[in-house]
Parts: structure tokens; sequence; C-alpha cells
């Protein structure tokens, strides 16, 4: 990893963010990790996703709230070992890490689930206050973000940090 030279930028990372649809959750309690697909929103440095009122991740979050959360894609085909070489895919990948926040006041619950709920479905109508209620809604604050892009056994690292 010594020979890794980040270059300071979030576009790349941010495309990849706003592309993606299911990205993994990584929380831990009392030094037992938990991993969790899950789908997302995501907008300047925070990520929003929307889960029950209660269960594993709330009670994770609530005893540490912070977390990494992380997004990849495969970007071709699996390459053959061919001569010798080492296995390879083009890939890009993700790693943030942050802070969250359970939203328990019920308007900025609202607001969080409608940015939420658009991201999917651009046209929606606003989600009425009893499903609000209902429907749980956590944010992450990046603190800092990594980033990777593969292609051609070609890597680019990308780094940003938050000022909070």
């Amino acid at each position: 990893m010594s020979d890794q030279v980040f270059l300071e930028s979030r576009d790349e990372m941010e495309e990849l963010l706003q592309a993606e649809s299911i990205g993994y959750l990584g929380i831990s309690m009392d030094g037992t990790p938990y991993v969790v697909p899950l789908n997302y929103s995501y907008s300047e440095g925070t990520i929003i996703f929307h889960c029950a009122l209660e269960g594993k991740k709330l009670d994770f979050i609530r005893a540490n709230p912070l977390v990494c959360f992380t997004v990849g894609r495969q970007a071709g085909p699996v390459r053959d070992h061919a001569g010798g070489n080492l296995c390879h895919v083009d890939s890009d990948s993700v790693i943030c890490h942050g802070t969250a926040r359970i939203i328990e006041h019920l308007e900025e619950r609202k607001i969080a689930l409608n940015v939420f709920n658009r991201r999917f479905r651009p046209d929606a109508l606003d989600i009425p206050m009893e499903r609000v209620e209902n429907c749980g809604v956590v944010e992450i604050k990046i603190l800092e973000m990594t980033g990777r892009r593969e292609r051609d056994r070609k890597r680019t690292y990308w780094r940003h940090t938050f000022h909070v």
C-alpha cells in the first residue's frame, strides 16, 4: 500500500455514489461487526437510508454511531490468467467513513424520506405523515471517503475529507 498516491478529488467518488443504488453499511457494537446491504440516497457528503423503527441496525448505531459505508461495481469481465498473469477485473469502489444519526423529529424525517423516495421515483408525491411515523431514517455525515478505479491493471486512488 505504500505505493498508493491519493488524488484529492471527490467528483469521481460522488459519481459512483450517485450512480449505484445498493451500498453496504458496516457497523459494530461491543466488538461485534455487522455489515448490511441497503439502498440509499447520496448528496453533498450525506447518505440517507430508510429502515424500520426498531432493529439490529439501529441498536448498533445507538451504541456506536461511527460507521463505514461502501459501494462498488465491476466495470468489465474477469480476465483469464493468461501467461501466468494475476487474475484481473476492472472495477470502481468508494469507502466512506462517517457518523450516523437516527432522525427522530418527524418533519425532518419527512423531508429525508421524500429526498430518498425521489432518488428512485423522481415524480413521487410527498409521503403522507402516517407513513413517516412508521418509517425510520438514518443520516450518515461522511467525514472521509476514499475511492479506487482500476482499468487494465492501472489503479487510480482518490481521497476527500469533509470539513464539518
